[in-house]
């Protein structure tokens, strides 16, 4: 995986560089904000690991304006932090966009479990974009057609890929156009049942 390194201290700049390259991932360097936000616009960068203190534009910056990014693909950002870190701190990285944390100094072993769990998200992501963007659907039963070729029912379809599972139930258009329809057709059709025809009169014969 192509991942965006941004360090302004050019020692853990390599620290960080030679851990992703024995992870077997390709690294592209920027020394600060600015630069990393030129590298993600010629770049088809999907995870950056930055650090959070740094010159022009430090991290928070950096993901808040990865986050404003328009038509873009979602980025799974990690931030460098030191082990100074508060909670407050940390609130703050999140509601700027942060998706995960790495706390200086680096291990190996920790990088390793959050580039994978980044991975896994990002292949979630880049599905349910897939979905948005275009979905082959019949225009009478809607049923979705696969990259197999087969037509399946858009619920299996989207659980397949997703995991998600669903609940059926009636949006308010549908109710007002179909539901209330059907309910007064079946009140019309019991009103007008006649009721049952009582025993007729017993008629006695006469001599």
């Amino acid at each position: 995986m192509k991942i965006l390194a941004v360090e302004d201290d050019p020692v853990a700049r390599a620290v960080l560089h030679q851990a992703l390259l024995r992870l077997g991932h390709e690294v592209i360097e920027a020394k600060d904000g600015t630069e990393a936000l030129s590298v993600l616009e010629r770049e088809p960068v999907r995870l950056v690991v930055s650090d959070w203190m740094m010159p022009e534009l430090d991290g928070l910056g950096l993901c808040r304006a990865v986050r404003a990014r328009v038509n873009a693909d979602y980025v799974y950002f990690i931030l460098l932090t030191g082990q100074q870190a508060d909670v407050d701190n940390q609130r703050e990285a999140i509601e700027a966009g942060v998706d995960d944390f790495l706390t200086k100094p680096l291990k190996v072993q920790e990088i390793w479990m959050r580039l994978r769990v980044a991975e896994r998200i990002l292949r979630y992501a880049t599905e349910v974009r897939q979905l948005e963007a275009f979905l082959p659907i019949c225009g009478y039963c809607k049923k979705v057609r696969d990259d197999q070729n087969y037509w399946q029912q858009i619920e299996s379809y989207i659980n397949e890929r997703t995991g998600t599972d669903f609940s059926h139930s009636v949006c308010p258009d549908c109710y007002q156009r179909v539901v209330v329809p059907e309910l007064e057709k079946l009140r019309a059709s019991v009103s007008e049942t006649p009721a049952s025809n009582p025993s007729k009169p017993r008629v006695e014969r006469t001599n």
